[in-house]
Order: structure tokens, then C-alpha cells, then sequence
């Protein structure tokens, strides 16, 4: 079969139903969650999302609708450039922008902790747990993304699912091997989360610090943060297309995620 017969097959199933269009994005609203760092870190802020509007068929523009927005790059669902980690800052093409297109849709390989993440929220996924879960669905392969299915986007109160502590953020994430397998033994384009950031709530105690963002960035690697619905994807067969936003210099995005799947039970 060639390149365009694959394309005008998909385009037919797309209109026959025969697969499925999963929306893995959250609604972008006021109340959306923004992770939250410890102060002592000096970090800024991230402005929340906010909405303004401009005209709704009233004297202020009587024929269209329309609104200002205002949020940080990385608030609700969104893209993480290489850019964006200070171990990514000299890699080329490695913002929003100059980002080659062909790594916003590429296959999705979904590993499922949501057990994990329910009996223990500081589970970190290990290389040993990646390579268990290959033995039954096949090795990942170079130029996808994995998502880390933990069922966490279905935490409805902003508490429960920023999970903050005195001690600090209590949410899943990755040991550092493991996003060094990823990285360079998969070379997979990036990981993709249901938590609010890539890195689990105890980064900060983790050595390297946020090793997602330092070693994902650094092997000049994406992410996607915030997404929702892993539990209606297979754990392989899924198209991933999760374009950012084209910003100049940007460091990531809001980003509309979504995934092409069979439409047949799994």
C-alpha cells in the first residue's frame, strides 16, 4: 500500500467512525490547576488562566464574539519544548516554533500505574516496571511517546489533585533511570502525564532535581502535562497529535491533544 492510499484509508475510516477521535485535554478555565513550586526556590509565578471578554453581539461589537486570554505556557494540558529546562537551552530547533512538525503525531505507547498511583501518590515508575510491561505489549519503539496512564486527571477537586503537603507535592512520576532509558535507550520523542507537570510531586527531592525536565530536556525530548482520558486509549495502536502553539522562542504551550484510536473494544 502506498504513503497515499494509507492516508485516503484513514481519512474513509475517519468518516466511517471505523476510528475514534480521544480528546486527552482539560478545559481551560479559571480554576484550571497551575503547578505549584516551593517559594524558597525563587522562582515566578505562572499566571492562572483568566478570560476577558471583548464583545458578545452587544455595542461593543454587535455582530461577533470574541475574548482576551491570558495564562502561562504551561497551564492546563500542555506541551513542554526543550527549551524550556535550562539542560535543553542549547540544543537547536528546540522551541515551539522551530520544533520539527513530524514530532507533534507519531504513535503512543500508554503504561498503565493506575494501581500503583492509588496504593502509594510518591510512586515513581522504574525501568524494571517499563521493561515488565514491554514483555506483554512489545518494546517501545524510537519516535513515540509514552503516556503514564495513573488516573489522576480524575481527581475533580484541585486539593486532591495537586495533592500539597507540608512537606510538599505528593503525585506520581518517574525514577531518573527511568527517563534515562526513555530518553537515549527508547528514544522516544517525549513522555506525556495526567499530573499536573511531568515530574513526580517529590522532584525537588530527587537527584537530579525534576530529572523528567533535566533529562527529558537535556536528550532535547517533550513533554505533555495535564492530559486526561489515558483510560480510553490501548496500551499500543494509538496516534498521538499534539501540536503547541507557534511562539516565538516559546517554551511550551497550552496544547489541544488529541489520539486516533480503533473504534473497537480493547
Amino acid at each position: 500500500m502506498s504513503p497515499s492510499d494509507v492516508i485516503a484509508e484513514l481519512a474513509s475510516l475517519l468518516v466511517s467512525g471505523g476510528i475514534k477521535v480521544v480528546d486527552l485535554t482539560r478545559t481551560l478555565e479559571p480554576e484550571t490547576p497551575v503547578l505549584q513550586l516551593p517559594p524558597e526556590m525563587g522562582w515566578g509565578e505562572s499566571w492562572p488562566f483568566s478570560m476577558e471578554e471583548i464583545s458578545k453581539y452587544d455595542d461593543r461589537g454587535p455582530a461577533w464574539y470574541w475574548n482576551n486570554i491570558k495564562c502561562g505556557e504551561h497551564t492546563g494540558t500542555h506541551f513542554d519544548a526543550p527549551i524550556h529546562w535550562v539542560t535543553g537551552k542549547d540544543h537547536e530547533n528546540h522551541a515551539t516554533d522551530t520544533l520539527p512538525a513530524d514530532r507533534f503525531v507519531a504513535p503512543a505507547f500508554v503504561i498503565d500505574a493506575v494501581a500503583e498511583a492509588a496504593a502509594d501518590p510518591d510512586f515513581l515508575m522504574s525501568v524494571d516496571f517499563i521493561k515488565a510491561w514491554e514483555k506483554t505489549h512489545g518494546e517501545i519503539t524510537p519516535g513515540a511517546w509514552v503516556l503514564y496512564r495513573t488516573d489522576w486527571s480524575k481527581k475533580t477537586d484541585n486539593a486532591d489533585y495537586l495533592n500539597i503537603r507540608e512537606d510538599g507535592g505528593h503525585t506520581p512520576g518517574w525514577a531518573p533511570a527511568t527517563v534515562e532509558f526513555l530518553a537515549r535507550e527508547r528514544n522516544v520523542i517525549g513522555v506525556g502525564v495526567e499530573t499536573v507537570g511531568t515530574d513526580a510531586g517529590i522532584a525537588p527531592t530527587q537527584d537530579p532535581m525534576f530529572p523528567c525536565h533535566n533529562l527529558m530536556h537535556g536528550a532535547n525530548k517533550c513533554g505533555l502535562a495535564s492530559l486526561c482520558n489515558l483510560d480510553q486509549l490501548p496500551p499500543t495502536g494509538a496516534l498521538l497529535i499534539a501540536p503547541p502553539l507557534k511562539i516565538k522562542n516559546g517554551s511550551g504551550s497550552p496544547a489541544r491533544v488529541l489520539a486516533l484510536v480503533p473504534a473497537r473494544k480493547y
